[in-house]
């Protein structure tokens, strides 16, 4: 039986299950307010109500607007909820986006997100992207800065190497790493087994193989899980979710939705237990393309 939860930096235990909350903003690119935004609260809202105590945003998100929804959301109950935000892109149209890893914006972004989250120290920080112009110690370290005064409980990483998570760890603990993968998309499968071995959570984006700033999951609609997917009376999306659980322990899953029955649907996958068979075929199909 899969476990249920997972201990975050050693002392944060959050559901496996979580919430990809980048979707709540505005069209197209993720760029702008969300526009139905008491809807977007009530989303918020209701994922807590289904059990999930661990939230995905970033700065870029917006940017800045997606972690004011979940500041306001989440203001009564933000003491129970972990939520990781990210800094070190930044997004100024909605096809304008670009990374920038210089310590003294990524401190600029962190305190800007403190107060949109309204929050006195950010329980999971990460690195949004690598900054090619900047000297990765040089991010790191303006991070651990931060986590040092006390604005950052742990960190984490995003879209990176294996060579670059290493090279992290030599500077600060690293709590979270979160590149895409997905049972499509299994190119990442060292860095997801390098995490497990060293207690790092892994947070897959692109569960379902979305392409980046699209709605459309096409294993949702992946005709090759049907089969398994109507034993377990499942749909083909659930199924792809319960094969990350499955996958590796350390996988905490944060699929995103603008949808309340899609919401609801997702959250069905921790009832589903793959058998070792069901894997074999799986990772076969997906293997031989």
């Amino acid at each position: 039986m899969n476990p249920s939860t997972y201990n975050l930096g050693g002392d944060l235990t959050i559901q496996r299950l979580g919430f990809g909350a980048m979707r709540l903003c505005g069209q197209p690119g993720n760029f702008g307010p969300y526009p139905d935004w008491e809807a977007g609260k009530q989303l918020i809202r209701q994922a807590i109500a289904l059990g999930v105590n661990f939230i995905d945003t970033a700065h870029a998100y917006g940017p800045g607007w997606n972690e004011t929804l979940i500041g306001e959301a989440l203001a009564d109950v933000m003491e129970t909820v972990v939520v990781a935000t990210k800094g070190g892109v930044e997004k100024t149209a909605h096809d304008r986006v670009f990374p920038d890893g210089r310590p003294t914006q990524l401190r600029l972004r962190c305190e800007e997100s403190l107060r949109r989250l309204r929050l006195e120290r950010i329980p999971l920080y990460q690195l949004h992207k690598p900054d090619p112009q900047v000297p990765l110690a040089e991010s790191i370290g303006a991070l651990g800065e931060l986590r040092d005064e006390g604005k950052i409980r742990h960190i984490g990483l995003s879209n990176v190497t294996l060579a670059q998570i290493e090279e992290s760890r030599a500077i600060v603990p690293i709590a979270s790493v979160q590149n895409r993968f997905n049972i499509a998309e299994q190119t990442d499968s060292a860095v997801l087994d390098f995490c497990l071995a060293h207690g790092i959570a892994y947070l897959p984006w692109g569960p379902l193989a979305a392409k980046p700033f699209s709605a459309e999951a096409p294993l949702a609609r992946e005709g090759r899980l049907a089969e398994i997917a109507r034993v377990h009376a499942s749909t083909e999306g659930q199924l792809a979710l319960a094969w990350l659980l499955q996958r590796a322990p350390n996988i905490v899953l944060i699929p995103g939705t603008t949808s309340p029955s899609h919401l609801a649907e997702n959250a069905q996958c921790l009832k589903i237990e793959l058998s070792e068979d069901e894997i074999s075929v799986l990772d076969a199909l997906f293997k031989n393309g």
